[in-house]
């Protein structure tokens, strides 16, 4: 079942995203990700961590990247309210290499992207 699942996610990331990016935007690294603050940016890694911070306030799921957490470089934060357009679970790419669309932004040492929905995540090239 649960590899029924990570096909189908896969399937639906490759589908679904669709890149606002220019195609002359290059795949950032995690850990150059805090260097582009204040951009617009793809930022690619593996997926080290992913966490449905139920009990926090907004309920985030975190895909936490360059790094474990806490010691993480980037993540990617998709608010309680946009979990339902996933049309899989988020956790499911713990492990995957993704890329994450958007504006960095800065939160505390670390540089995020808030993701509110599919087209701001995308499976990587990245061999």
């Amino acid at each position: 079942m649960k590899s029924l699942l990570a096909v189908f996610s896969v399937a639906v990331l490759a589908t679904t995203a669709s890149a606002p990016v220019s195609a002359q935007s290059a795949m950032i690294p995690p850990e150059l990700a805090p260097r582009s603050v204040g951009k617009d940016g793809m930022v690619c890694g593996k997926v080290e961590k992913a966490r449905y911070a139920e009990g926090s306030e907004g309920q985030p799921t975190f895909l936490y990247m360059g790094g474990a957490f806490p010691r993480h470089t980037f993540s990617a934060r998709i608010a309680g309210s946009n979990r339902g357009k996933f049309n899989f679970p988020l956790e499911s790419l713990e492990g995957k290499t993704v890329c994450v669309i958007g504006t960095i932004q800065r939160d505390a040492s670390r540089a995020e992207i808030e993701v509110s929905g599919p087209s701001g995540l995308k499976l990587a090239d990245i061999k």
